[in-house]
């Protein structure tokens, strides 16, 4: 039995939609695009497949080709990606994951919190302003920055409202987004190995969104809010 996989084939449709980005190449394409979204969704079902090994995980979404062009600078109608996300399970485990297949060596993988409500983002940075010792500790771990890095996304240019700009996790408290990325190549995307490894990676993250999960569901006293 043949594992679901990334296939070559997916890269290189994308790659002619790259340079044909119009719908009438799209709609003579298109029998062989519904394949390839087939064969993508089998590969997206086996990582939601081995999230819920490790953690509870409620669904996942592939989302849809066809890009929303109304208020975009951008007008093609395709985007050149598959993108899918995976949700944990609120209220008790916060935060997601989220799985992008792009040629030329643009996929990746990411996960953490894209664009946490106001309330969230408030309760995340008073955290940080009492103590921000146990998220360095996560963060700063070896083996956690070998396969994650460093903290990526949007952050503002000095501190928010009602916050010290000199307080010591200033840093921290900037941020608007708490993401992290891992980059492949396509050799990397089509090996037998990807969809393992991205399973790996994502396990790793585990002890952030522990701490994530731990501080959402309380208020500043640890107390349940759940």
């Amino acid at each position: 039995m043949t594992l679901p996989k990334f296939s070559k084939d997916i890269l290189d449709f994308f790659e002619k939609l790259e340079k044909n980005n119009d719908r009438d190449w799209f709609n003579e394409n298109k029998p062989e695009f519904k394949v390839l979204e087939t064969e993508a969704k089998k590969a997206y079902k086996t990582i939601y497949e081995n999230l819920n090994k490790h953690d509870v995980v409620d669904g996942f979404k592939l989302f849809r080709i066809y890009r929303d062009v109304r208020f975009s600078k951008n007008k093609l109608p395709y985007k050149t990606h598959f993108g899918g996300s995976f949700n944990r399970k609120k209220p008790d485990l916060r935060g997601g994951y989220y799985v992008h297949i792009q040629p030329n060596n643009k996929s990746f993988i990411a996960t953490g919190f894209w664009q946490p409500n106001k309330e969230d983002l408030l309760r995340i940075r008073r955290e940080f302003e009492q103590d921000d010792e146990e998220i360095r500790t996560i963060i700063k771990d070896n083996k956690f920055k070998s396969v994650w890095g460093n903290f990526v996304g949007d952050e503002l240019k000095t501190a928010p409202r009602d916050f010290d700009k000199e307080h010591p996790a200033i840093d921290l408290i900037k941020k608007k987004q708490f993401i992290f990325t891992k980059y492949y190549t396509d050799k990397e995307v089509i090996s037998d190995g990807f969809i393992e490894d991205v399973n790996a990676s994502f396990d790793a993250i585990r002890p952030f969104f522990n701490y994530m999960s731990d501080v959402l569901n309380t208020n500043l006293n640890g107390e349940s809010i759940i």
